[in-house]
């Protein structure tokens, strides 16, 4: 299930409908992580001019700035789950929509959320990503341990954010979460998927789109079996 959800959701990332979306959700990506790229070496410049390391080593400061420079590489790393679920707030709708009347024409389309809703929901999560992530950056020099909490913690976090987005389209929230909880097996090695693809430089930009895909992929296949064997969440779920 979970191998062709995910070789639907590259087919369709790449796809002439999604093509558009894709631009802009690259476009977002790159324009937050620049932003929050610009805003820290503004810091560290103002650090460095105020406090400088040796005045009779110069060369000290330039060293310092370097690897400054590549401490921000590491932090952007563990910022990118969080710009991912934001830039994926923004695209939800459309993305899914497009996925659904192209993948599953046969079926009733999703109501999308309004906006403002699904961005208050986005932020939410981009919030909680956050804070998890750079909990774990405290932990990243830790051998093994430190890229280990980095991968268990986004693919939880990346599976609850898109599956319940995804799933939000036809269901409450609740019920999302839910359903969610019911096939978490399923879900949690889709947000395996979406942790490993954010490890990886440049791919990491397509996991906005890629991961709107893929949930709604696998929230179909999964609906499917819930209405082949029976009911498996509580009444409040219908």
């Amino acid at each position: 299930m979970l191998v062709e959800s995910a070789t639907a959701a590259l087919r369709q990332t790449f796809s002439p409908p999604l093509r558009a979306i894709l631009w802009k959700s690259l476009g977002l990506t790159l324009g937050l992580l620049a932003l929050v790229w610009l805003g820290l070496t503004r810091l560290i410049q103002a650090f460095q001019a105020s406090h400088h390391i040796s005045a009779q080593y110069p060369i000290l400061d330039s060293l310092a700035y370097y690897l400054a420079g590549f401490g921000l590489v590491v932090v952007l790393a563990y910022l990118m789950p969080a710009v991912s679920i934001l830039v994926a707030g923004f695209f939800l709708d459309d993305a899914a929509a497009i996925v659904e009347r192209t993948d599953f024409p046969d079926d009733p389309p999703g109501r999308a959320m309004p906006l403002s809703t699904a961005m208050l929901y986005a932020v939410r999560f981009a919030g909680v990503t956050l804070l998890v992530n750079l909990a774990a950056l405290v932990i990243f020099f830790v051998p093994v341990i430190g890229i280990a909490a980095f991968f268990a913690a986004n693919a939880y976090l990346l599976a609850r954010e898109y599956f319940e987005m995804a799933a939000a389209r036809f269901r409450s929230l609740p019920e999302a979460a839910e359903m969610r909880r019911v096939f978490s097996g399923r879900t949690l090695a889709a947000g395996c998927l979406l942790a490993g693809l954010m490890v990886v430089p440049v791919l990491n930009l397509l996991t906005p789109l890629f991961g709107i895909a893929l949930m709604v992929h696998l929230h179909k296949r999964l609906s499917r079996r819930l209405r082949v064997e029976g009911p498996r969440l509580p009444d409040r779920a219908g």
